[in-house]
């Protein structure tokens, strides 16, 4: 490397320029510890399920400064229809989920969010205004985290404990701050398919993660946007055959089915059937632990098998 190279900021060099120390700094910084699999679930059960619904609504046109009457329609669609369809589905069958709202749309569907508490679900936090905090300084992301939360705490009564990150972006100081406010656990990081101790430079912290993945999202297969080249390209019956396989692999290896859905996607005719037959499979096996995503990641702490 060059003498002027050296001199230069690392943001400025290319990666192919940057010394050890600098990118095995940027890969250690937030890392995957141990493993938090049960040896067993909840009273001997074999697999633990945990269903999750972002119910993002009209933040997803708000975060970027968007004043589409249509888009924000779709986003009511998730409150009026979505969302009711969810939860009818979830009575019908007794089965917990978690859902995760940015505090815009709380405050926004005050009488959901106290409707979905009381039927049992979980509510997580998901943001203020579904903003991207990779973009935000430090500050910034913490006010608005701690904002959410005070938000869903004053409209349910019930502080929450877990946090996803709005479109799974995860800053440098996300998990900082997910510390700091003495969250139990995170929902937005993929680097296993069973629940782990996060690591911050080196050091667990104790936060569990509760692993996503774009496979087991509705979004990727069903989204639409008139304007740029996305459209559906999954139909729902093989939707459902993926969804099917992840939920068998786990139950084979004694693990977490986690699954991913937004009341404005999946909350349709002709795909929440999906849920539906995901549920009565489950339940056929007769020994899947249903589950909201913070019942999940007690468990896992407290419960690892190593």
């Amino acid at each position: 490397m060059s003498e002027i190279e050296k001199r230069e900021p690392f943001e400025k060099r290319e990666p192919w320029q940057w010394p050890e120390e600098h990118w095995r700094g940027l890969v250690n910084h937030v890392r995957a510890g141990r493993s938090l699999r049960p040896k067993t679930w909840k009273d001997g059960k074999r697999c633990a399920f945990a269903l999750s619904f972002d119910s993002d609504h009209e933040t997803n046109e708000l975060r970027d400064g968007g004043k589409s009457i249509g888009r924000m329609a779709w986003g009511q669609y998730g409150n009026r229809v979505g969302v009711p369809s969810i939860l009818k589905l979830l009575a019908k069958h007794a089965v917990p989920a978690t859902f995760y709202v940015p505090g815009v749309a709380a405050l926004l569907h005050p009488d959901e969010q106290r409707r979905v508490v009381a039927e049992g679900h979980e509510v997580g936090i998901h943001s203020w205004i579904h903003e991207l905090n990779s973009v935000l300084p430090y500050e910034a992301e913490k006010d608005l985290m701690q904002r959410a939360a005070d938000t869903l705490e004053k409209i349910t009564g019930v502080r929450p404990v877990g946090a996803r990150t709005a479109s799974w972006d995860f800053s440098p100081d996300t998990l900082r701050i997910t510390q700091e406010m003495g969250l139990l656990y995170d929902s937005s990081l993929m680097a296993d398919v069973d629940c782990y101790e996060l690591v911050l430079d080196g050091k667990p912290t104790g936060v569990v993660e509760l692993p996503v993945e774009w496979i087991r999202d509705d979004a990727p297969y069903f989204m639409m946007l008139r304007f740029q080249n996305l459209r559906p390209y999954t139909p729902p019956s093989d939707v459902f055959d993926i969804f099917r396989r992840e939920f068998e692999a786990a139950y084979e290896e004694g693990g977490l089915f986690q699954l991913t859905c937004h009341p404005h996607i999946i909350g349709y005719r002709s795909r929440l059937w999906i849920i539906d037959e995901l549920i009565r499979l489950a339940k056929a096996k007769g020994d899947v632990w249903f589950a909201t995503h913070a019942d999940v990641a007690r468990f896992a702490r407290d419960h690892a098998a190593d």
